[in-house]
Formats: C-alpha cells, sequence, structure tokens
C-alpha cells in the first residue's frame, strides 16, 4: 500500500471516533463534559499510535525495499519502537474507554 492509502485509512478512522463521540444534543455537567473531552481525546491519540505502528512494522518487515523510512535503522529497533507505539496505543485506548463511560452516581463501594 502506498502512504496515501495509510493516510487516507487514518483520516477515516479519526474522522469515524470523532463522529461517534460527538454529543451535539447532551447537556451534562462540565464535569462530564470534560471527561467526554479527555476521553475522545485519548481515544484519537490510542488510535494515531496504534496506526503509527501498524505503519512502521509494514514499511520495515512487509515492504523491505532497502531503508523503511529512508533512515539506517535495525530491524530490532523497528520492531522496538512499534511494540512501544501498540502498548501506549492500547493503554490510551482502555482509558478512553473508561472515561467515555457515564459516572457512576451511587456505588457500592
Amino acid at each position: 500500500m502506498e502512504l496515501t492509502d495509510w493516510l487516507v485509512i487514518l483520516a477515516i478512522a479519526l474522522a469515524a471516533i470523532l463522529f461517534f463521540c460527538s454529543r451535539s444534543g447532551r447537556k451534562g455537567s462540565l464535569t462530564d463534559r470534560a471527561r467526554h473531552v479527555h476521553g475522545t481525546r485519548l481515544l484519537l491519540l490510542g488510535a494515531f499510535a496504534l496506526w503509527a505502528a501498524l505503519l512502521m512494522l509494514v514499511r520495515s518487515f512487509v515492504l523491505p525495499l532497502g531503508e523503511p523510512f529512508g533512515i539506517a535503522v535495525s530491524h530490532h529497533t523497528m520492531l522496538a519502537i512499534a511494540l512501544a507505539l501498540a502498548g501506549v496505543g492500547t493503554i490510551w485506548t482502555f482509558r478512553a474507554s473508561r472515561l467515555l463511560k457515564p459516572r457512576r452516581i451511587f456505588s457500592a463501594c
């Protein structure tokens, strides 16, 4: 896949996240809106990090046409960076899913 295909996939993913996380008709407290905005931002960051990790893996291992990004980096380094990005993206996505859930008013704890 060309780089433009990857950019189109990123744009579609980010637009879908923004579309499904938009809450235009709901009124809530300032705290709820702040949590929702922070959760949406974390979800966008997680999607971008996972996209970057996939792009690095494909460019360095699936399509080895010389140097993956025009710089000389070993495959072990690329794999470590991609795993770190995937880990951070997974953590951000998990935290975003926790923030996007509605708060419990009465809890048993």
